[in-house]
């Protein structure tokens, strides 16, 4: 529960119990569900993204702009993120720019081109992920053409500022997990928008040297997404992606500093998993020593995944999401791999994680 006095709320702990907790607020940028861990409304907090989730249980509301905690106003900004101008809009061939990328923090567009995968049989599903879920509702297309995406940047950029994009996707049965039309999105996305920084994200590609083919395209940045380095968290919470060695998960983070270079890789851990949190830390340091970003996030409840229609597993504890952020934003300064440094990406926006707000 908040301090009894919650206007000395530190601030660190305050954004730490508004990501884990949530909001009651109007967000005209939202995401309801989809392949990341968020089920949440996109605002900026002190200059920075944040992805805050949208509860009506929550105890924080969000009016005029500022956090109030039973009628207390904790003195926090908190702007909305406006809905942009390229959601008005049909690509050439007659499909919603907003059901071919969205819009995430206040300028990052982020995308996931193969709205399927691979292991989304129940036996196999990652218990976080709904991919799927959002086809099912329509509101997005199973595969994201590379000229609708280049239409689609070009218009954001040009319309809304955006200043970077992501790519994901669903894993293929191909050898290289769906890596190779990524590159074909990159190119075509560079093409139409120079200098639009990208980063796209992928399981291990059995032919690594498909890493190659993205940066080639066009790519800055990548993340190779493990969720957890506990094989034992990792059997439970990911059982397809748990059955990839984690020695091909370093093997592909190494390959991929040497081609993307130090602190333009990533991979995210999700904190509230089960794992030990010290162990959790021991791992991010890793990471850091490969030159990879540990990009630490809260576990978030999302409707529509097996963790919550079946499992029941709530949000973890806001004291242990801290302490992690904090642990871990300690390693990345000190080795000075900051988020400010990534070129693009998840760890770039920060938006879902605490880890920009800790320092790093």
């Amino acid at each position: 529960m908040p301090d009894a006095s919650p206007v000395l709320l530190p601030e660190l702990r305050l954004r730490t119990d508004l990501a884990v907790r949530g909001v009651r607020m109007d967000a005209p940028v939202s995401r309801g569900c989809g392949a990341g861990p968020s089920d949440d409304g996109h605002v900026v907090i002190g200059g920075l993204n944040a992805a805050l989730p949208l509860d009506p249980t929550s105890p924080y509301v969000v009016r005029d702009e500022r956090v109030l905690l039973d009628g207390a106003d904790l003195g926090l900004e908190v702007r909305p993120v406006s809905r942009p101008m390229f959601y008005d809009l049909t690509t050439a061939d007659g499909v919603a720019y907003e059901q071919i990328a969205r819009l995430h923090g206040r300028d990052v567009l982020a995308t996931t081109v193969v709205q399927t995968c691979m292991r989304y049989d129940p036996a196999e599903r990652c218990r976080f992920c709904a991919i799927e879920a959002s086809l099912a509702a329509g509101s997005t297309v199973a595969v994201k053409t590379p000229a609708q995406l280049a239409e689609v940047a070009e218009a954001a950029v040009r319309l809304d500022g955006v200043q970077q994009m992501v790519m994901t996707t669903g894993t293929s049965r191909g050898a290289d997990r769906g890596a190779r039309h990524l590159a074909r999105c990159v190119r075509a996305v560079v093409a139409a928008v120079p200098g639009l920084p990208v980063q796209v994200q992928c399981e291990p590609p059995a032919d690594l040297s498909v890493l190659t083919d993205l940066r080639d395209a066009g790519a800055v940045s990548i993340g190779i997404h493990v969720e957890s380095m506990d094989d034992e968290v990792r059997r439970r919470w990911t059982p397809g992606k748990s059955r990839v060695p984690l020695e091909e998960y370093r093997a592909a983070w190494r390959e991929a500093v040497r081609v993307f270079g130090r602190n333009q890789v990533s991979t995210y851990l999700l904190v509230g998993l089960g794992e030990d949190p010290d162990r959790l830390v021991a791992d991010a340091a890793e990471l850091v020593a490969m030159g990879v970003y540990p990009f630490v996030v809260p576990f978030r409840p999302l409707p529509g995944t097996l963790a919550v229609d079946v499992d029941g597993v709530g949000a973890p504890a806001a004291e242990v999401v801290e302490r992690v952020s904090r642990e871990v934003a300690a390693l990345l300064v000190a080795a000075g791999m900051t988020s400010d440094g990534q070129r693009a990406g998840c760890a770039a926006c920060g938006a879902c994680g605490l880890l920009k707000s800790a320092g790093a």
